[in-house]
């Protein structure tokens, strides 16, 4: 072999050893929905769980923040090309997009949250939302003076009318004549960055009575929530804890851990624990909850954390059957 065959032949080996070892670099990255990192629900407490990895190891990360459809795919495939592992992947709109780039990379580790990718190097992250849905309803049932209660859903999908579902079925246990209704923002992405139009139908619920209201909008929510403020009326956050946006005026949030989530996809990568398949969360364990903070604490009286504490027992221990619309699109309530 010539010095100048040996030293491509080493070239080449150098090149291959640089890309594995980049495949196989902790390096983590999250590809954000539509609706931007600072949506005050879905998105932040992603960024939030980020960031508290960040500051606990000191470990950095890339993201991306999506401004159409197109660029989740672009995004997920230009950070694995980059050598990132694991890619957190946000949202069940970036489904068809993974299962085409895990396929190209398959080296790289990669997560989804809301929505189920069966690869040999996805993590797929789903909650049980109709469970911690059940428990703001009753809470918002018990805090109704008129006995009219509302939700404000952000894109018409089934995840969404999950949320729905269980938010009727946690009123109605609380209060059977007790009266929800029900509009959804949009059937695009635009519908979960809306908050003009969150506020327009959260106000058009208070107009026919209704005086507790809960969001499942993403960005759009931020709109409900300040609508049932300035009305004087309790709105109920979604995701992230949003109890401190208006304090006093939000009755709970209903806790998506996606923060918790996120942390740990990062973690087990980190030490050689990364679970491909299928994880569920939900109350059981530790997936969802509803929040009490110095923010909302006056508004819960004894009676109503007493009732939802014995309510989230009893659907851990299954004599509460919450149903899930994604299973069974017939809701009951």
């Amino acid at each position: 072999m010539t010095a100048t065959k040996l030293g491509l032949a080493l070239a080449g080996l150098a090149l291959s050893a640089s890309v594995a070892f980049a495949q196989d670099a902790f390096k983590p990255a999250v590809v954000y929905d539509l609706g931007g990192k600072f949506d005050k629900s879905f998105n932040e407490g992603v960024h939030m769980g980020a960031e508290k990895y960040k500051k606990d190891t000191g470990t950095d990360y890339r993201d991306f923040e999506p401004q159409n459809d197109a660029q989740r795919e672009q995004a997920l495939r230009r950070f694995a090309r980059d050598g990132y592992s694991p890619i957190v992947a946000v949202g069940f709109s970036q489904e068809s997009a993974l299962k085409k780039v895990a396929d190209e990379f398959p080296k790289t580790k990669f997560a989804i949250i809301d929505a189920v990718v069966e690869k040999p190097n996805v993590e797929s992250i789903v909650f049980k939302e109709h469970e911690g849905s059940f428990l703001v309803g009753l809470l918002a049932a018990k805090a109704s003076k008129s006995g009219k209660v509302g939700f404000v859903g952000g894109m018409d999908i089934p995840l969404i009318r999950k949320f729905a579902c269980g938010y009727v079925q946690g009123a109605k246990y609380a209060n059977k004549d007790a009266e929800v209704f029900q509009n959804m923002t949009g059937t695009t992405g635009a519908a979960w960055a809306d908050p003009v139009k969150g506020g327009e139908l959260a106000k058009s619920q208070i107009d026919r009575g209704a005086d507790v209201i809960y969001h499942a909008a993403g960005g759009t929510g931020i709109g409900v929530l300040r609508a049932t403020a300035d009305a004087g009326k309790l709105g109920i956050g979604v995701d992230s804890n949003q109890n401190g946006l208006h304090p006093g005026k939000i009755l709970t949030s209903m806790v998506k851990r996606v923060d918790v989530a996120t942390y740990n996809v990062f973690d087990q990568t980190k030490k050689n624990s990364f679970k491909p398949g299928v994880a569920v969360l939900g109350l059981k364990e530790d997936g969802v909850a509803w929040a009490l903070d110095d923010n909302n604490k006056s508004l819960i009286t004894a009676d109503m954390k007493a009732a939802a504490d014995k309510a989230a027992a009893d659907i851990k221990s299954g004599t509460i059957q919450v149903h899930d619309y994604m299973a069974d699109s017939k809701c009951p309530m």
